[in-house]
């Protein structure tokens, strides 16, 4: 394989950046560079120099030997200074190496995979790591690239093996009296299998989720309050305010980190009977986005749903202009004064903290498709056993659902996949 390298920081000016270099030639182009490398796990400070014996910058080297390294190969890394110039004096002395070029979007991770140090539900959990912008998703995705997944893939793969070993004594004894009854364990075993699948295809949903952001709807009648309280939640103004009613005519939404958790609140039109056209789109849109919405933050001035929304027991009902009104139970806020949205924003955070719950290891729509296939796969099969079907056919079944739990982790049908798990990751990585 050829020798590659790239900036594994990101690019700009900045304190220190990293140039990684992995490859067959990795410490023949750090030794052309560097004149000497550090031992393996070591690090050194060296003098890194061009073609011409040239001075371009001093560095620190570490050298990494495979495969006991991140790709397998082996891989030597300069932390130099993070001017742009010196980024750029040493990439293009690199390039001047023969058999070594720069890096495509996730190479090194990519041959991570290939030389099996990590595998594929790794790399996504590498590349959700990456992204991650809130607490929430720091944890979804480290639990992933530590290889949580695999550990559990490998557990009910062990029980689907022991599932069709079962079954396919009853093969060899077809002439026979079976020793044993299997099917009671192999009912147990396909059973703890499907209702472990049942419970990650439930939670993926909640998973992907906490990677694009949890939508929380406030709606109401018009000016009772939504666009302060959201620009209270905001901590800027963000919609909007007015005391005409109906300022609001489209749907405007606010990203921010909620105690950890990312959340895009929305703000939505009033919700009132109107001959106005364009506001009755916006009413429209509003009652849309909340029903897809995660939750809902029904605001009004006697905290209760107006007539056009059926309370559902999922939604906060919150009481209005605390500051005018007397409240003397459940959730109040004022906009105005912010008297309540902590109240409120800790309401918020335990309703979706309780759906995190529900979470498992498939974090991604592909691990939804594979574990909803190894189930249909796990419920023909018991439906054959409960048939009578031939066992040939019911561990053939079986052998189906295992080649879809094996997919979880690349072991097959990698090929038609790797371009878009790729796709997002940078240079370095």
């Amino acid at each position: 394989m050829d020798t590659i390298f790239a900036l594994a920081t990101a690019p700009g000016k900045s304190g220190v950046a990293v140039i990684r270099i992995s490859g067959p030639k990795a410490f023949v182009l750090g030794q052309g560079m560097a004149g000497s490398l550090p031992a393996p796990r070591g690090s050194a400070l060296r003098v890194l120099k061009d073609a011409q014996g040239e001075f371009l910058d001093q560095a620190l080297v570490l050298c990494f030997e495979g495969p006991s390294s991140f790709t397998g190969e082996n891989i030597v890394e300069f932390q130099i200074h993070g001017s742009p110039a010196i980024i750029s004096a040493v990439l293009n002395r690199l390039s001047e190496f023969d058999d070594a070029r720069m890096a495509e979007p996730g190479e090194f991770t990519r041959r991570a995979l290939e030389n099996d140090r990590m595998d594929l539900a790794q790399v996504e959990g590498l590349g959700d790591l990456i992204e991650s912008e809130t607490e929430a998703q720091r944890k979804q995705a480290l639990r992933t690239f530590s290889g949580h997944l695999g550990t559990k893939v490998e557990a009910w793969r062990s029980k689907l093996i022991r599932a069709m070993a079962l079954l396919e004594v009853t093969i060899d004894f077809a002439d026979e009296e079976v020793p044993e009854d299997v099917y009671p364990e192999v009912g147990q075993l396909l059973s703890s299998l499907a209702t472990d699948f049942k419970g990650e295809i439930e939670g993926s949903y909640v998973a992907e989720r906490v990677r694009s952001g949890f939508e929380i709807a406030i709606i109401g009648a018009p000016n009772v309050g939504k666009s302060t309280l959201l620009n209270a939640l905001a901590g800027r103004d963000a919609a909007i305010t007015s005391h005409i009613a109906g300022t609001t005519r489209d749907v405007v939404e606010v990203r921010m980190d909620l105690k950890g958790l990312p959340v895009t609140v929305l703000d939505t039109a009033g919700l009132r009977e109107t001959e106005d056209e364009i506001e009755q789109i916006g009413i429209a849109r509003a009652l849309q986005r909340a029903e897809q919405s995660d939750l809902r933050v029904i605001l009004s001035e006697t905290g209760t749903a107006p007539d056009s929304v059926i309370a559902e027991s999922s939604d906060l009902l919150v009481r209005a202009k605390s500051d005018l009104t007397d409240v003397s139970r459940g959730l109040s806020v004022s906009g105005k004064t912010g008297a309540g949205v902590d109240s409120l924003v800790d309401a918020i955070h335990d309703r979706l903290v309780a759906l995190v719950g529900s979470v498992g290891t498939a974090t991604h729509a592909r691990h939804r498709a594979a574990f909803k296939a190894a189930e249909a796969s796990i419920s023909r099969a018991q439906e054959g056993i409960a048939s009578d079907l031939p066992v040939e056919l019911v561990v053939e079944d079986l052998r189906q659902a295992t080649i879809h739990l094996e997919s979880l982790v690349g072991r097959v049908g990698i090929e038609d996949v790797l371009g878009d798990v790729f796709s997002s990751f940078c240079l370095g990585k």
